[in-house]
């Protein structure tokens, strides 16, 4: 081997070595996925778009019966990549047409299929989705990525919510995305190309060209659809229907992608309008009570074909503008009653909504907490609705009881379930107190769903008030940006009779409005986010999060944070020099030390660290902290829960919770895994091309640098690693350049 043929061997090992320090370390972001869900039994292809989905990631999905695997990145690319790969994608259509015969008469009246070949008709398709996917300037960069999975659902994995998420063995795991599996028949159209940012004056150059054809799809109910809206977009479904079908039309969008960083209000606002076959709209919803989702319900008038449109509420859209709709004669729960229980007590719960006869509702948990129930009728769940368990006694409200003198009487603590029955309905409550004894009002009804947007006051026998609020904001509801539950504390001036009035501030009402009123003295607890959901260490490395304590009636003690049964190799600790717990006679709170933490007296907010003590990358893990603290003689335990810090409209800031506490054991400092191609050596042919052209550069002088030879070189081999170059492509592109050490 000569000397130019021995720089050309180094060069291209060099390659490797370039390869692995240059990829991207950051966390992987996931900033849609589409569809968001599929039927149960199906294998179909997804779409997301993010950024650093690096090529050696897996994909989980949370549960039970749904797998996933990584097709095809179609990650950025730069202008040269692109001339490549379009010079690439010529010549394979040009060897393909000459394979293909020429037409005579006997072709003509052939019905066999022309002779192929599936690795180059397959590398056909992978470079023009390539070429398809990219956009130099995307409407937003935090999906220029692009990468296409194929999830498979089980016949029998249980339906509703689940979380998917991209895994690297090198950066970690990304944030959670919501993916629900279905139980009817799904609809999905074509994903959108990454759509392109919008100049100022040429707003029209940007907008979704689509034929005409696509813009409505005739669909059979009962169904799924799913569907991406583009800036000024309507998409139409048009169904047939019978006289007497009561309809239930559902909405997922915000609760697909809740909130939006760089969009007002802060997430995609769909708007549903449906129209009979004449063109009359006969029905139109923006949102669901509170919920921005909206829902129709519709008792079909006569048999005919009816159209379904959805449109943003000022015509905005783009890729992470992803939406599910569901159509049909549908179990859907509108309220319960009661909205919760004690721990352990058994009750029977009222349902009303549409389409529930013969339907079941799951029985809720008897541990304390809210809880998710559906109406199960037939084998098809409805939507979901938030059952609440509690500690305290509890009783049913009484009618009528909407002034003093008619006031219900309670014993506190207590906590009352009731309803504002009609419209400007005040329900009252009176108690005993003592001077000086601290009293708690609080109101639960919308964070269980309720339409109740509440108003309470604590008056004496006299109508003196004593206390007054309207809206409180409560930090643990990540999703919900109007924060309608009522909440105080009052100091009461001496002994005697105190009422408790509740209403609603829009003086609405009816069976729907049901709440949880509850009285007592003050209970300190606290509740626990760690922020972000997902973290990546190296072996015997560490990794930084957030704990977020939501202080409760006026809990303001330390809390020691520890790993709950935690995995083998990872331990806790603070960061900073923060106020170590106190060790009190007969508490299980274990002391301060290298497996545990601190969120110190008063603070809102503490930086941990997750260590690892493993020598090995191995699988993600999924982690739980618990936070324990002494209120009186009584020790509280409370778990964190994981979330991620989301922007709302370019200022507000949310924590949205997750299910999982995911810790990946990465090594970064490593060499990648063997790519499935390795490029070939170059043949003799190609050898001699680089001597020439070496040997041209040096008469000439250089047309590119040493760097940028070898950057161009990376990036060809990057593309033949993904499947994208031929063997003889490759070379022939590698021994132009000339590329030398």
């Amino acid at each position: 081997m000569n000397s130019i043929q021995w720089s050309v061997f180094l060069g291209l090992a060099a390659v490797a070595t370039l390869t692995a320090s240059v990829r991207a370390q950051s966390r992987p972001y996931v900033a849609y996925v589409y569809p968001a869900g599929g039927q149960q039994g199906t294998t179909f292809e997804v779409k997301v778009g993010g950024q650093n989905l690096a090529e050696d990631s897996d994909v989980l999905v949370s549960g039970q019966g749904v797998t996933a695997k990584v097709v095809q990145y179609c990650n950025p690319i730069g202008n040269r990549e692109s001339a490549i790969l379009s010079q690439q994608l010529r010549d394979l259509q040009k060897s393909k047409a000459k394979l293909t015969p020429k037409k005579n008469k006997a072709a003509a009246t052939s019905t066999a299929a022309p002779p192929t070949d599936p690795a180059t008709d397959e590398m056909i398709t992978k470079i023009a989705k390539v070429l398809r996917e990219e956009q130099r300037r995307p409407a937003c960069a935090a999906f220029r990525g692009v990468a296409f999975i194929e999830v498979t659902i089980a016949r029998d994995a249980p339906p509703g919510e689940r979380e998917l998420r991209f895994v690297s063995a090198r950066s970690g795991a990304s944030n959670p995305m919501v993916f629900h599996v279905g139980q009817l028949p799904e609809y999905s159209r074509k994903p959108m190309l990454t759509a392109p940012r919008q100049i100022l004056g040429k707003e029209a150059q940007a907008l979704r060209n689509r034929p005409a054809s696509e813009a409505q799809e005739r669909v059979n109910i009962p169904c799924t659809v799913n569907g991406q809206i583009a800036s000024r977009e309507v998409n139409g479904y048009r169904f047939a229907a019978r006289k007497g079908q009561r309809i239930v039309i559902t909405t997922q969008a915000r609760q697909l992608v809740p909130y939006i960083a760089d969009a007002v209000p802060g997430w995609f606002q769909p708007v549903l309008a449906l129209y009979d076959a004449d063109g009359k709209e006969v029905a139109y919803d923006d949102d669901y009570r509170f919920k921005p989702d909206p829902v129709i319900l519709y008792e079909v008038p006569k048999d005919g074909e009816y159209v379904l449109e959805i449109f943003d509420s000022i015509y905005r859209g783009r890729n992470d503008f992803i939406y599910r709709i569901t159509i049909g004669e549908l179990p859907f729960v509108t309220s319960i009653f009661p909205l919760g229980a004690s721990v352990g007590e058994s009750v029977p719960i009222k349902m009303k909504g549409w389409n529930l006869g013969g339907a079941e509702i799951t029985p809720p948990p008897k541990d304390p907490g809210v809880h998710q129930l559906v109406a199960n009728r037939n084998g098809t769940v409805s939507n979901p609705i938030p059952f609440a368990r509690d500690t305290l006694p509890e009783i049913l409200e009484k009618e009528s009881n909407d002034t003093i003198a008619r006031a219900q009487k309670v014993t506190l603590p207590v906590i009352v379930n009731g309803r504002i029955g009609k419209a400007d309905d005040w329900d009252v409550f009176q108690f005993k107190g003592k001077a000086n004894d601290s009293v708690v009002v609080e109101v639960y009804a919308r964070r269980l769903d309720s339409p109740v947007d509440s108003v309470v006051k604590l008056t004496d026998a006299k109508g003196k008030l004593i206390g007054f609020n309207d809206d409180c904001e409560d930090l643990g509801s990540g999703v919900n940006t109007h924060h309608a539950d009522s909440y105080f504390t009052a100091k009461l001036p001496a002994d005697g009779a105190y009422y408790v009035h509740m209403g609603d501030t829009g003086r609405h009402g009816g069976e729907d409005y049901g709440y949880r009123l509850r009285i007592s003295a003050p209970r300190p607890d606290f509740a626990l986010r760690v922020v972000p959901s997902s973290a990546a260490l190296a072996p015997k490395g560490v990794a930084t999060l957030s704990v977020y304590a939501i202080r409760k009636d006026g809990f303001d003690g330390d809390i020691t944070l520890t790993l709950k049964d935690p995995s083998a190799g990872f331990s806790l600790s603070s960061i900073g020099q923060l106020k170590p717990p106190k060790k009190t006679k007969g508490s299980k709170t274990p002391p301060p030390g290298p497996s545990s933490g601190t969120v110190a007296a008063s603070q809102a907010v503490a930086k941990i660290q997750i260590k690892s003590s493993s020598t090995a990358p191995h699988d993600s893990a999924d982690l739980h902290i618990e936070g324990r603290a002494k209120v009186g003689d009584q020790e509280i335990a409370r778990e964190a829960v994981p979330a991620e810090d989301r922007m709302q409209a370019f200022l507000w800031r949310h924590m949205v919770p997750a299910q999982d506490l995911m810790i990946h054991i990465s090594n970064r400092k490593s060499a990648p895994a063997t790519p499935q191609r390795v490029p070939p050596p170059l043949t003799p042919d190609q050898l001699a091309k680089a001597e020439a052209v070496v040997k041209d550069a040096e008469a000439k002088g250089r047309k590119f640098s040493k760097s940028q030879v070898t950057g161009l070189a990376r990036r060809i081999k990057d593309l033949y690693e993904q499947g994208l170059l031929t063997d003889r492509f490759y070379g022939d592109k590698i021994a132009e350049l000339g590329y030398v050490q």
